[in-house]
């Protein structure tokens, strides 16, 4: 299959740069897989689409201030890490930036000299491996001088304080309990306290499985041919309650609502592997494209993403490429707010 058959035009200044002023005040765009239509909704209408015995399953991973600004030792040259995944106590894959790459031993100093790195391995396409020495816990050293990983499509040249503080509490779900993300799983952006506490009290019960956001979600698609691609593998877990409200959800003839494309991976990985979703611990890997049959997921809640990409091809796998990609075009003409800190859609 063509990667190009998932590519669309988007106008550059619909890629929103700020979230909605209020999380429930974005944009919805519901789409019915049954008879094609497509309405124009805000999130905070979301309640009148479920009802019990349906269970919301959301992704309570959370963003660490993975962005770290840094020099190198003796050169006092500028370097910038993006954490990736810790590989075993206080050792990391990272992205490496820098204008003249160091070599293995090199020292980085962050934040003065709080947190320093010994670059252990340089690899390809920008990765490496270094140790992380601190005087205090990593990650409170990582909370007091990192900054939130945003996408390179939202400018932050220069940020301000007030506008750093805004993104690592709007670059974060409201439920995020799980460190270790390197972005957000942004569907889960748009629920503010006020929108959880009206879905309860509607009677739909709402769980959480957990899968670290890595570059495995992002990475973009390079291959001409979807078949070429291979998703990098990302950390999952499902719990035991997860699990069991999935399968009284279906039993009682209720509807599976996945809160985001990693949501549905998770879900999807752990059915194919164990034919039930039940309590586990793995990564993922899967790739999902057309044509894909869902077991898990009977609806889904997700931003609107980047043309050619893992995340497109998903939703045209769920919801019919023909049908999105004429949602894709109807947003356009609407102007939706594009990608992480955008508007978003419900597929039905």
């Amino acid at each position: 299959m063509q990667t190009e058959l998932f590519n669309f035009e988007l106008p550059q200044t619909l890629i929103a740069q700020e979230p909605a002023a209020k999380r429930e005040h974005a944009r919805l765009m519901v789409v019915h897989r049954r008879d094609g239509r497509i309405e124009h909704r805000r999130v905070s209408d979301l309640p009148s689409y479920f009802a019990k015995p349906d269970v919301l399953v959301v992704n309570d991973t959370r963003v660490i201030p993975a962005r770290l600004l840094g020099v190198k030792e003796g050169t006092g040259g500028q370097v910038e890490l993006l954490l990736l995944e810790e590989l075993e106590p206080g050792i990391w894959d990272v992205l490496l930036r820098c204008s003249r790459r160091p070599r293995p031993g090199a020292r980085l100093f962050f934040g003065g000299g709080r947190l320093q790195a010994v670059l252990l391995k340089d690899g390809e396409r920008g990765r490496a491996h270094v140790r992380f020495e601190s005087d205090g816990p990593f990650l409170e050293q990582l909370e007091a001088i990192g900054l939130p990983p945003l996408p390179p499509y939202i400018d932050r040249k220069t940020p301000v304080s007030e506008q750093t503080a805004e993104d690592r509490a709007r670059y974060q779900t409201v439920y995020a309990s799980e460190p270790g993300a390197v972005a957000a799983p942004t569907a889960g952006l748009h629920f503010s306290t006020e929108l959880l506490r009206d879905l309860d009290t509607s009677g739909v019960r709402r769980t959480a499985v957990t899968l670290h956001v890595g570059l495995g979600t992002f990475r973009p698609v390079v291959a001409d041919e979807v078949e070429g691609h291979e998703m990098e593998s990302e950390r999952y877990r499902v719990p035991e309650e997860a699990a069991r409200l999935h399968r009284e959800a279906r039993a009682a003839g209720g509807r599976v609502i996945a809160v985001g494309s990693t949501t549905v991976r998770t879900l999807e990985t752990v059915i194919r592997e164990r034919g039930a979703i039940e309590a586990c611990a793995g990564r993922s890997a899967l790739f999902i494209y057309p044509p894909f049959e869902f077991r898990a997921v009977d609806m889904l809640m997700t931003n609107f993403h980047l043309p050619k990409s893992t995340l497109l091809m998903m939703i045209c796998a769920f919801g019919g490429r023909d049908l999105i990609l004429e949602a894709y075009a109807q947003a356009v003409r609407e102007k939706y707010r594009f990608y992480s800190y955008g508007d978003c859609m419900l597929i039905l």
